[in-house]
């Protein structure tokens, strides 16, 4: 379990004492929500050998939303005293009444929840991020900047991040949820850029979780992923271009988990569904290969670091794994209280809000494609020719479906074997014909989007993977 649960009384904080009083005396709406949030960002970055900012931002308050008369009103405060929450709650009624006066299409109503969530939750850490001075955040982002820079003469710009997200929330609403959750999201990433004559190459190697800091660091040293930056950005230099074919491909996890975000997880998000999305009409039906069985996990006891773990959502719902597809086929799409009421279905935890200010979204978690039996060797030896993918950049997805994502590194392959490294360009199709051409599915596993952030409307800590994968899509265009 990545969260450690412990008992929470009504006078443990008073902040919970105030929201849990508010909640008391609301009357006139169906339902009502007060999140309390309190998140604190430290953040350094080094840049060719100077040091270009430590931060440190602490933002908190109070959001709250309402339903009456079939339509939501939202307000927040960053004033947290009686008097100033009892006026955040009246003003959102008044929203929600003006807009009932005005509005044709309402919310028909909220999914029932067994068991809203209660207690106190904890994110299990190794090496709490707070016990680690600013001095040794610092230390290490310099260290690792400076060891990618002096890597090689070839190398002629470097850079490192460290940043941590310490979050602190609390839930109260008028279904039942009384909960507390701490947790924290650290990340490290390492950019260089390598030049020789008109080529250059640009590798990104990080990892983001939630834990702590020995967990951050616990399968490679902040150096490592320097000299790795490094030593890929100066081989890319002499690579020459992956020619434009459509072909057979294995992808890494990273690439895996990108397909698997943006090119089929926004798809199912139930908010898109309602607006159109090519998916509306497909559960039920055969999407993908029968080897393809697709999650999105609030953080699986299986695979429990990643960076978009959450033990509960932002209306109080527990964080439960939503199979997207099973065995190829369309299971489930990703709902909040309201989607999951108009699909008759049970929401998992997937509505989500990045600040207290903010409403809460729909959104992904940690998406995955479940590991099977292959191996990476099993894949190569299997493949006549192709190409081996890795990295994953960055790329867009429309509402068809069709997706082009950008990699860092292509190997190409023939008869079996690896030749050669070439410089990574892009990898494109439609997402459905990508998945059901899947015919290898690795038994290894990995999460590697945990550095990056979905933006759909507000930031948001996500991650993706899963196994090696071959299936067959289109590469080439230059970087």
């Amino acid at each position: 379990m990545q969260f450690k649960s412990m008992e929470m009384t009504r006078d443990e904080g008073p902040v919970f004492d105030e929201l849990y009083s508010l909640i008391s005396t609301i009357s006139g709406a169906k339902y009502a929500e007060t999140r309390y949030h309190c998140r604190i960002i430290n953040e350094v970055i080094f840049s060719n050998g100077e040091i270009e900012l430590i931060r440190n931002v602490s933002n908190s308050g109070c959001g709250i939303r309402v339903l009456v008369d079939g339509c939501w009103g939202f307000t927040s405060t960053s004033n947290i005293s009686k008097d100033a929450l009892k006026n955040a709650l009246y003003e959102a009624m008044s929203i929600a009444k003006l807009l009932s006066g005005n509005k044709k299409k309402k919310v028909a109503g909220l999914a029932e929840v067994n068991q809203m969530a209660k207690g106190h939750l904890e994110a299990r850490v190794n090496g709490n991020l707070k016990n680690i001075d600013i001095e040794q955040k610092i230390k290490i982002t310099k260290d690792a900047e400076q060891a990618a820079r002096n890597y090689s003469e070839k190398i002629k710009s470097a850079s490192c991040i460290y940043r941590e997200i310490l979050d602190h929330k609390i839930i109260v609403n008028t279904d039942g949820a009384e909960v507390q959750l701490s947790d924290s999201k650290p990340e490290f990433n390492v950019t260089t850029i390598a030049a020789e004559g008109t080529e250059t190459a640009t590798i990104s190697e990080g990892i983001g979780i939630t834990g702590g800091w020995d967990d951050l660091f616990a399968k490679n040293d902040p150096l490592d992923y320097a000299i790795s930056a490094s030593e890929k950005a100066v081989k890319l230099l002499k690579a020459n271009h992956v020619p434009g074919e459509s072909t057979t491909i294995i992808l890494d996890p990273g690439m895996v988990g990108m397909i698997a975000h943006e090119a089929i997880g926004h798809m199912v998000e139930a908010d898109f569904v309602l607006s159109g999305s090519l998916v509306n009409d497909k559960i039920g039906q055969r999407i993908a290969s029968d080897l393809v069985t697709l999650v999105d996990s609030g953080g699986s006891k299986t695979f429990p670091k990643g960076a978009g773990t959450i033990a509960v959502d932002d209306e109080g719902v527990r964080a439960e794994n939503v199979i997207i597809i099973e065995n190829g086929y369309l299971e489930s799409f990703l709902h909040n209280r309201e989607s999951a009421f108009i699909f008759d279905t049970k929401p998992a935890g997937n509505a989500r809000a990045y600040e207290y200010d903010d409403d809460p979204l729909i959104r992904m978690r940690n998406t995955f494609l479940e590991p099977k039996r292959d191996t990476v060797d099993d894949m190569l030896k299997e493949t006549k020719h192709g190409y081996l993918l890795k990295g994953a950049r960055n790329g867009q997805a429309d509402a068809n479906g069709e997706f082009m994502f950008a990699f860092q590194e292509a190997y190409l392959i023939e008869k079996g074997e690896i030749k050669e490294l070439m410089k990574g360009a892009s990898v494109s199709g439609r997402a459905f014909d990508v998945l059901k051409s899947v015919d290898m599915v690795g038994k290894d596993f990995a999460y590697d989007m945990g550095t990056g952030y979905c933006g759909k409307i507000q930031p948001m800590k996500v991650d993706g993977g899963g196994p090696h994968i071959r299936c067959f899509a289109t590469v080439g265009g230059l970087q």
